[in-house]
């Protein structure tokens, strides 16, 4: 018999005090607080009920990376009948907070259309500025494809996504991942990329408007080390629009409507068109920011991942 849970509630968990560092965590992006805060804008929002069918798996917190104070893990949601397609999902919560516990509802609904979605926690910028986190999502992505066999999956059909701070991650990484700028480029090549609300260009003035307007206060600023005005530069090595090339993976954008967070997206699409990379668009009207968070707007969202990977899918071999 399915068991069902609300996305809302936690997993009761057995804590063991372990000696280790203590480190700072900013709670400050919680999906309880976007809930209360869009309940009366929003009219129908709704928490989603996550149904588990016979024969999905759920691996909660294996270690992906070591490092020298604690060691990163994974979620990873298997489904009944593995398609030979996965998913590396990167939380949002501006560069600063959130959790990989975010994505449980969408990974869920992933999992029963056959995809195997792998969840990391990285290294936030409370914890360690850029580029720390960018090389932790490369690594848990370099992970998954070296266990893709374990999961019935191919390593060469491994996506990339993300969704708001961390759609801008995943995009930066499977753009600029060819170049070798975040790890070895082999192991770090998605065969996709899925950006959920993800800015695409953080140095164009629309960006800055709302990405700098703190300067070295603002959330992006703090993760890469500097306002745009010290560091031009660098801001421009973090946009995934200066990255787009012949190598670049196939392309979804899912956005929510709301312009400041569609920036650099046209940029992107006509470097992905100039470069005869495959790309698709899908634009929700009325939807609030984190719309993969709540219903009705995340069935939609787990249907056009679903759309856009099946017509990357190799075809079957006639029998």
């Amino acid at each position: 018999m399915p068991k069902l849970f609300r996305s809302g509630l936690t997993f009761a968990m057995a804590l063991i005090a372990l000696p280790g560092s203590a480190r700072e965590v900013d709670e400050s992006y919680t999906v309880d607080q976007r809930f209360a805060q869009y309940r009366d804008v929003y009219p129908g929002i709704a928490w989603p009920a996550v149904t588990w069918r016979e024969g999905q798996s759920v691996l909660f917190d294996r270690p992906y990376k070591t490092l020298a104070a604690r060691t990163l893990h994974l979620d990873i949601f298997g489904p009944a009948t593995a398609n030979g397609q996965g998913i590396v999902l990167v939380h949002g919560g501006a560069w600063r907070s959130g959790a990989k516990t975010h994505f449980y509802a969408l990974a869920n609904l992933l999992a029963q259309r056959g995809y195997t979605v792998f969840l990391p926690e990285f290294r936030l910028s409370v914890e360690a500025p850029y580029p720390a986190g960018m090389e932790d999502v490369a690594d848990a992505l370099a992970w998954a494809k070296s266990h893709a066999g374990e999961f019935g999956i191919s390593a060469d059909r491994i996506a990339l996504g993300g969704a708001s701070s961390g759609g801008q991650m995943a995009a930066l990484l499977a753009y600029a991942g060819p170049g070798g700028l975040y790890g070895e480029t082999r192991k770090t090549r998605p065969n996709a990329l899925i950006d959920l609300d993800g800015v695409l260009d953080m140095a164009d003035p629309e960006a800055l408007r709302f990405e700098n307007a703190a300067g070295p206060d603002s959330p992006f600023a703090r993760w890469l080390g500097g306002s745009f005005e010290a560091m031009p530069q660098r801001w421009r090595e973090a946009s995934a629009a200066s990255h787009v090339g012949p190598q670049s993976p196939p392309t979804l954008i899912v956005g929510s409507g709301i312009a400041r967070f569609t920036v650099g997206k046209d940029r992107v699409i006509a470097a992905l068109d100039r470069n005869h990379v495959a790309h698709r668009e899908f634009a929700f009207t009325g939807a609030p920011h984190d719309f993969w968070l709540f219903d009705p707007w995340l069935s939609r969202t787990a249907g056009e991942i679903d759309i856009f990977l099946r017509r990357l899918a190799p075809a079957e071999s006639p029998k």
